[in-house]
């Protein structure tokens, strides 16, 4: 995946969303995901770990996402027609998605890439980048369920290395955390001033 052109992948340009999360927001949120600097360096060793697994992991994820018809509709016409296009399209990002969890600093673009995302599943921006005819909305509900199947089905890649038990479970545990940090800065588009 990496020095392929992602489309709609606007990772760090002026096309993407400011954020408002100052970084000692982002310290905040990470102390309450109990996010540490050895986090980040299992999150590298994720990354190594899974790089040349993207493909297979994205199979497992829309396999799931088409097995439930209330999450493929997110990928369908407002009649539930499946826009083939969209979901590659999309699926490129997803996969984009998992190495920029493991790879990039959570800096200043990271934080705007991460408003950017919520954004893609509001009103205010869903289908806009991929010119979809498809539904308006990705409830927040199940943004935050789906933590559940994004990391519980990561696990077994995570172990295809050789890697020791120990090791497994650290990139594993350092995943949820960053999962669940970055659904709590996707839900900000979604709430009330003064909410979040």
């Amino acid at each position: 995946m990496t020095g392929t052109k992602v489309a709609g992948y606007t990772y760090g340009t002026d096309r993407v969303a400011r954020s408002p999360v100052t970084l000692a927001d982002l310290d905040q949120i990470k102390a309450s995901a109990m996010f540490a600097p050895s986090d980040e360096a299992a999150l590298r060793t994720a990354g190594e770990v899974l790089a040349d697994q993207i493909e297979d992991i994205l199979d497992v994820w829309y396999g799931f996402v088409t097995a439930h018809p209330h999450l493929a509709a997110y990928f369908a016409t407002p009649g539930g027609q499946p826009i083939e296009d969209y979901q590659q399209r999309v699926r490129g990002r997803f996969g984009q998605w998992i190495l920029d969890t493991c790879n990039r600093p959570y800096d200043p673009a990271w934080l705007d890439y991460a408003e950017e995302i919520g954004l893609r599943h509001t009103p205010q921006r869903k289908n806009a980048t991929d010119n979809a005819p498809s539904v308006p909305l990705i409830n927040l509900r199940h943004i935050i369920a789906f933590i559940v199947p994004i990391t519980t089905t990561i696990r077994p890649f995570l172990a295809n290395k050789g890697h020791s038990a120990d090791e497994v479970e650290a990139m594993h545990q350092a995943w949820l955390k960053s999962v669940v940090l970055q659904v709590a800065l996707w839900s900000r588009p979604f709430t009330a001033t003064g909410c979040w």
